[in-house]
């Protein structure tokens, strides 16, 4: 299993993978997040190969926002979903947190890369303080299944403004309300990862 190409890490579960989930990070993070690990351990105990990797300029640059093209980072996106297609049988389940999961989700309505279902953590609906400027214009154009983990207190997205922009898609879509938390996802109440992978997995039927 190559990884390499796309700074890979993957999380293997004792025997043959049920299928395969690919995630990214968010703007000012990288595959090393605690959501991501977190979440990549709970598929891998549930028997899938989970994979976090990071996004192109993140490649280039260990820290700092994103840099250079979003298309760049959009066919690494592409890259890594062929590559984890080709590693493992069964459904691939691709997404990511902020802005690698909006960007996964542009990928998937441009239909350059098929997906099962898209996991999508903290999507940013709008910036902070900036309701007006919705990043969901490509959202009808996303015909899969769809999971969106949100916190009730995330300032790029209230809870409402979320349930809007799923809706907004064609295929069956899952909110799962993270009470009390911000964009990271953080709780200690709640176990996130489980939540999410347990929302996937009914969606995903």
């Amino acid at each position: 299993m190559n990884l390499q190409q796309i700074a890979g890490i993957a999380h293997e579960p004792e025997d043959r993978p049920h299928g395969v989930v690919v995630l990214t990070h968010g703007a000012g993070g990288n595959r090393e997040s605690t959501l991501l690990q977190q979440v990549c351990d709970e598929w891998a105990r549930r028997g899938w190969l989970a994979v976090r990797y990071n996004l192109p300029y993140r490649r280039r640059r260990p820290t700092g926002p994103p840099s250079g093209s979003a298309s760049t980072d959009r066919a690494g996106i592409v890259e890594a979903i062929e590559l984890c297609r080709d590693i493992a049988d069964g459904p691939l389940i691709a997404g990511g947190h902020s802005y690698g999961g909006r960007q996964t989700s542009m990928v998937v309505a441009s239909g350059q890369a098929p997906v099962d279902v898209l996991a999508l953590f903290s999507y940013p609906v709008h910036p902070p303080g900036k309701p007006e400027r919705r990043r969901t214009e490509h959202l009808p154009d996303i015909t899969v299944p769809a999971v969106f983990t949100h916190g009730t207190s995330d300032p790029f997205g209230t809870l409402a403004e979320v349930r809007e922009a799923a809706a907004m898609t064609s295929g069956p879509t899952e909110v799962v309300e993270v009470t009390g938390a911000r964009h990271d996802l953080r709780s200690k109440t709640l176990d996130v990862a489980v939540l999410a992978i347990e929302a996937t997995l009914r969606i995903l039927g």
